[in-house]
């Protein structure tokens, strides 16, 4: 894996956000379009701010979920309510902006509708352009927790997680993590040092580790980083 640390978080962001562009633009440039699987928690928003103002084929590019909570959708708690009040989603056209169904009552259906969504966007399998992860302070990431069996799952593409912070969760699962073309981890803040040290160590006790490294690169700042 690639660690590239920035001086602090806003530099961080920058530095993440051009590195995404590039990839969505080399994929553009290669098949036509570009998808892009972003995860949700309270550190990216700044990050997907400093993406909008990129120069990228934006009509080309299909935005996907990594994960979702299963809550109604004006919840607080949902990462697409975010989304959408972001810059991020007035540059990516509507058409392509593909939300994980968890309004659907049976968390089972919504996950086979959006396996079925995965696969029109990336082909079968499904194999996104680039997957951005965050990570917990537990080490988790997507919604792949500890002590779950999602982490053993080989054969689907969506999941239902466990409930975790009183939610259970839609989410992408490890073979389709790992078939990403350029996965992009997005860390800072002094919360995250021990758990991206355990990543940097390639810990397998967290799920994080579980997500392959050799398409991987890490963007962080000085006080996360495991080295700095």
């Amino acid at each position: 894996m690639e660690w590239i640390t920035s001086e602090n978080a806003a530099a961080a962001q920058v530095a993440a956000a051009e590195f995404i562009a590039q990839e969505l633009m080399l994929a553009v440039r290669e098949r036509g379009r570009a998808t892009l699987a972003i995860s949700g928690g309270r550190t990216p928003w700044g990050m997907f701010e400093q993406l909008a103002a990129q120069e990228v084929s934006w009509s080309a590019v299909h935005l996907l979920q990594v994960d979702e909570r299963i809550v109604p959708a004006n919840h607080e708690a949902r990462n697409w309510k975010q989304f959408l009040a972001s810059a991020l989603a007035r540059r990516v056209p509507q058409d392509n902006q593909h939300a994980m169904p968890v309004e659907i009552e049976n968390p089972d259906v919504a996950s086979r509708e959006y396996a079925r969504i995965l696969t029109e966007c990336s082909g079968e399998p499904p194999t996104l352009d680039v997957v951005h992860l965050g990570i917990g302070a537990d080490g988790h990431t997507a919604s792949l927790f500890a002590d779950d069996s999602l982490l053993q799952e080989t054969e689907h593409t969506v999941a239902v997680s466990r409930s975790y912070k009183r939610h259970r969760r839609l989410t992408l699962t490890l073979p389709v993590l790992n078939r990403a073309r350029r996965v992009v981890w997005f860390a800072v803040g002094i919360a995250r040092r021990a758990a991206l040290a355990r990543l940097y160590e390639g810990d397998i006790a967290i799920p994080a580790s579980h997500v392959q490294r050799d398409r991987a690169t890490c963007f962080t700042d000085r006080e996360a980083a495991p080295l700095a």
